[in-house]
């Protein structure tokens, strides 16, 4: 990642806190989630090559925000 990328995913990242920050009334207090939930969701080793931001960000909202 060179630096532009960096700046750019840096802003990315500062807009999906305020948007998390805007929306927080809405999301529940408590996780719909058993304990232990996200084990079985995510890989036991590190990925051999890295994965897209589009995909971790993804992954971000679908599999960790739930809990």
């Amino acid at each position: 990642m060179d630096s532009a990328e960096f700046r750019r995913r840096g802003k990315e990242m500062v807009d999906f806190v305020a948007d998390y920050l805007e929306g927080i009334e809405g999301r529940q207090v408590y996780p719909d989630v058993e304990p232990g939930y996200l084990r079985p969701l995510i890989p036991t080793t590190a990925p051999e090559e890295p994965d897209m931001f589009e995909d971790i960000i993804s992954d971000v909202e679908k599999i960790i925000m739930p809990g």
